[in-house]
């Protein structure tokens, strides 16, 4: 397994259009394709994270194709501390600026999807100063929904964690989802 094969796979074969499409299809090709590499993430990370596209696929494998692979499990989360530590590593060697839009989300997301807050105002900080756009937004709603419940509500079944009336209400209401098409908000007037 090499970095290339990742960027192959995730870059042009799934493509833009697959990234946020939740698949059978997709998931199990990562899940056939790539698991092994992903039972390997710690070692193929420091191997791979030394340049621009290696840093890129060690990202991908550690935090995009878990959520891929693991869909709805515990799993998806495993390895998003050594992506964090990844993108880090690699935003401060300068690696998501030799790298093309829409491919230098996946530097910036390790941070979105973390449930501590300084992570949140990472994303959103990196998003507005090096990719505005769509993903800036979906940055910015991340971190309300950290702010108001400290994490992430939809993840709460698959990590053993009981909801709070409050965290019910918000999924009853259309959650994350609802957000997105703008028929919830928690965000603060300003």
């Amino acid at each position: 397994m090499t970095a290339d094969d990742v960027l192959t796979f995730w870059l042009d074969e799934i493509g833009e259009k697959g990234w946020y499409d939740a698949s059978d299809r997709i998931d199990a090709a990562c899940r056939d394709r790539f698991r092994p590499a992903w039972d390997e993430a710690e070692r193929l990370s420091a191997e791979w994270s030394g340049t621009a596209k290696g840093a890129l696929a060690a990202l991908i494998l550690t935090d995009q194709f878990p959520r891929n692979m693991f869909r709805n499990d515990a799993r998806s989360f495993a390895t998003d501390k050594l992506a964090r530590r990844t993108a880090a590593k690699a935003i401060e060697a300068g690696f998501d600026m030799e790298t093309d839009e829409p491919a230098r989300q996946f530097f910036y997301m390790p941070f979105m999807h973390s449930e501590e807050m300084g992570d949140q105002n990472h994303a959103v900080a990196l998003f507005e100063e090096r990719m505005p756009g769509d993903n800036l937004r979906h940055a910015r709603l991340h971190r309300d929904v950290i702010r108001r419940f400290g994490r992430f509500p939809w993840r709460n079944e698959v990590l053993g964690r009981e909801t709070t009336p409050q965290e019910r209400a918000f999924l009853e209401q259309g959650g994350y989802g609802a957000m997105v098409q703008g028929r919830l908000s928690l965000a603060d007037p300003e």
